[in-house]
């Protein structure tokens, strides 16, 4: 698969968790469409977002910024994109580096940076699929400890962890 349908496979996952255009008040996102918001982007008109615009976004301030291509596993590297978008970079990797202790891979720094240690684990362990079922397990108890601290968001939480354990 070339680097661009790997990105291509990524993002649908991406577009299909975040759909079309929302603006609910209650959403810590605030307007988006796409997953785009509002509050990252002011000076884009969301409502007239364009998919391919959105594509164009995640491709250059989420994909290529933090190297999800250098993620072997297209399913970790999509995983790990999805839960960025939804929950914020730092916190997506921090998810991933749990999910590495988890795996065995307890030299890994849990910073939210994913850097080289980082990518080299995540590279490295197998079976990949252990990876992505502790990656899933460790975005659920995110989502629940946020529900937790915030029970203002309870209403979220049934779709967030539909979402971790896609």
């Amino acid at each position: 698969m070339s680097p661009e349908e790997r990105f291509r496979a990524a993002v649908e996952t991406v577009l299909r968790h975040e759909g079309g255009y929302v603006h609910d008040p209650a959403d810590p996102g605030g307007e988006t469409k796409y997953g785009i918001s509002k509050r990252s982007y002011p000076e884009l008109d969301i409502a007239n977002l364009t998919r391919e615009q959105a594509i164009e976004i995640y491709r250059r301030d989420w994909w290529d910024r933090y190297g999800y291509d250098r993620i072997k596993s297209l399913d970790v590297a999509a995983k790990v994109f999805d839960l960025a978008v939804n929950m914020g970079p730092a916190a997506a990797h921090k998810c991933l580096q749990q999910a590495l202790h988890a795996c065995g891979q307890r030299h890994v720094t849990i910073d939210g940076v994913l850097g080289p240690q980082t990518i080299e684990a995540a590279n490295n362990v197998r079976p990949r699929a252990m990876l992505l079922a502790a990656l899933r397990a460790e975005a659920a108890a995110y989502y629940r400890q946020l529900v937790e601290q915030r029970p203002e968001l309870k209403r979220f939480e049934q779709g967030w962890l539909n979402r971790a354990y896609a």
